[in-house]
């Protein structure tokens, strides 16, 4: 005797085939990972809000700081560069290769409300760190309350005289 185990979801496995099917056409079509020569690569990033900045961190393994370009035109961020073999021409054939190299380029539209001329970056283990703060004005505030001793506000009459 077979036992079936079904799902409380009937659907649930559609679901889960569909979400893999658009995955897959998204990494496919509209954000391609290229691998190849002189093709821009896709950098890996991470973004958050905190209460005082936006930030960026994006994995760069193996470059020198002075090997980005952080540009921001408008409330367009762009890091790009290059990666370069270390190896030389003369030292062997190649049997197998894998480790990316060329150009790459990530583009990002940042928020409204950031000081883009205020951004600080700093570039450890292979981890560039990109901090933008907020602007005054978009920053969250904390509205204090105080107690009324019991005193309410009269209500404001509406459209009589």
């Amino acid at each position: 005797m077979t036992l079936i185990r079904r799902s409380a979801a009937p659907f649930g496995d559609l679901l889960s085939l569909r979400q893999a099917m658009d995955s897959l056409f998204e990494e496919s079509f509209v954000h391609p990972r290229t691998w190849g020569w002189g093709e821009h690569q896709l950098v890996a990033l991470d973004v958050y809000a905190t209460d005082e900045s936006l930030v960026v961190e994006a994995n760069l393994p193996g470059l020198k700081p002075e090997e980005v370009a952080i540009t921001v035109e408008g409330n367009v961020l762009t890091i790009a560069g290059e990666t370069k073999s270390s190896r030389q021409d003369d030292e062997g054939s190649t049997l197998l290769q894998e480790i990316k190299r060329g150009s790459f380029s990530r583009t990002l539209t940042l928020p409204a409300g950031l000081e883009a001329d205020k951004a600080t970056a700093t570039f450890e283990d292979g981890v560039l760190i990109l901090r933008i703060p907020k602007a005054e004005q978009v920053k969250p505030r904390q509205i204090k309350i105080t107690s009324g001793n019991g005193h309410r506000p009269e209500p404001a009459s509406v459209g009589t005289k």
